[in-house]
């Protein structure tokens, strides 16, 4: 099994934080490049961060620097840190092996004004 599992999403503020994490399961982990994407009602998903193996990350422009992407390859996990969050930031997230097919189920994040 190559699965991914998101957390940690909720109801935040305009102005506050969340922090995000997907566990990711089989033996696939460590030698790939990591994504968070994600998707609000009505409107494409996009990529919004990446991490390389190496440990090299990328943003999106509408999220550099306010948000801080992380992996930890012995727990076989990454993270989203997610500052100043603004009512734009509201979507589904969701984590990917960036040149693989495999997503997570998604976890909401709604940022209010």
């Amino acid at each position: 099994q190559v699965q991914l599992v998101e957390s940690g999403g909720g109801l935040v503020q305009a102005g506050g934080s969340l922090r995000l994490s997907c566990a990711a399961s089989g033996s696939i982990f460590s030698s790939n490049t990591m994504a968070w994407y994600r998707q609000a009602p009505g409107k494409q998903r996009e990529l919004v961060a990446f991490i390389t193996s190496g440990g090299t990350t990328n943003y999106a422009d509408s999220v550099k620097g306010r948000f801080s992407i992380s992996r930890d390859n012995a727990k076989k996990t990454i993270d989203l840190q997610m500052n100043s969050l603004k009512p734009e930031d509201t979507a589904v997230y969701y984590c990917k092996y960036f040149a693989r097919n495999i997503w997570g189920q998604g976890t909401q994040v709604t940022v209010s004004s």
